[in-house]
């Protein structure tokens, strides 16, 4: 039987609201646009709102370029408290308030650049196969492992405020795949020794894609692809099928052992992205196979 493209496909920009989990947002997707193929690009707590990058039919396996973005948030992070989730959420552990910090700016440049950086003990990190958060929630101790992340801006947005004796910071932050912005409110706090934790969460941006982007209406693949990689190579009509079989045989200056990527053209049709993958040049996403 001949395959038909009838299924929908492509990217969705969605602005996640505050209270659903991003796995309810991909479930209402799902009935919404009738198709179980439907995934994510990285994860947003149910706390959190803003973008929420959606993979869907074909577009799900454009997610594996897509997951490793950079991510930019803005954040409010309130001094002069800690709790059990690093968030609002959790209970508090301890309260001695917080009314100035002399020395503030000093502490946040410790977390600017590569630094190490112990996730939340209620992530979604996987313990010997089961979420770090269900571990928690079944009473268990959880104890994770610091990994290297990258904050490449971490900015004071506005005054601080003082609420009910606390101090309440807005931020910007941009970061690595991977960072969790919790835990930056609760070393920053402990830091200061006042304790710290995340009153509110939003993503403003995930790689290329902004909030303001978000939409109901699908991103196409081929957008997708020049979104994710603006550099273009132009093949011939030999080439472009040797691409759609999954083969390369041209490299049009991409270098094999570099991270190089470029989005494949036949004139103006766009077929896919290529790039270097463990040493040699290769087809990383196919838009219609043949």
């Amino acid at each position: 039987m001949m395959k038909t493209n009838s299924e929908p496909r492509g990217l969705l920009l969605v602005d996640k609201p505050k209270g659903l989990t991003s796995h309810d947002v991909v479930a209402r997707t799902r009935c919404r646009l009738a198709t179980r193929k439907v995934g994510h690009a990285g994860t947003l707590d149910p706390m959190a709102t803003g973008l929420l990058v959606l993979g869907i039919g074909r577009g799900t396996k454009l997610l594996s370029l897509a997951v490793g973005l950079d991510k930019e948030y803005k954040a409010t992070i309130r001094l002069g408290a800690s709790t059990t989730t690093d968030d609002a959420e959790g209970e508090i552990l301890d309260s001695p308030g917080c009314n100035s910090i002399p020395d503030l700016e000093a502490v946040l440049a410790r977390y600017r650049g590569d630094i190490e950086q112990i996730p939340s003990s209620v992530s979604a990190i996987k313990v010997d196969g089961k979420r770090a958060y269900a571990r928690v929630r079944a009473g268990e101790v959880v104890q994770l492992k610091a990994r290297p992340v990258t904050v490449s801006a971490l900015d004071i947005v506005g005054e601080p405020r003082l609420v009910e004796g606390y101090l309440d910071l807005d931020v910007r932050v941009r970061c690595s795949s991977g960072t969790y912005i919790r835990a930056l409110a609760r070393d920053i706090g402990n830091d200061l020794g006042v304790g710290g934790h995340l009153t509110a969460l939003r993503r403003t941006a995930v790689g290329p894609w902004r909030i303001e982007q978000a939409s109901e209406e699908l991103r196409s693949l081929e957008q997708a692809c020049v979104d994710l990689v603006p550099q273009a190579c132009s093949v011939d009509g030999k080439e472009a099928l040797q691409f759609r079989h999954g083969g390369v045989q041209f490299s049009h200056g991409l270098v094999s052992d570099g991270n190089s990527m470029a989005s494949v053209k036949l004139e103006t049709k766009v077929l896919g992205i290529v790039g270097a993958l463990h040493g040699k040049i290769k087809a990383l996403f196919i838009i219609d196979p043949a």
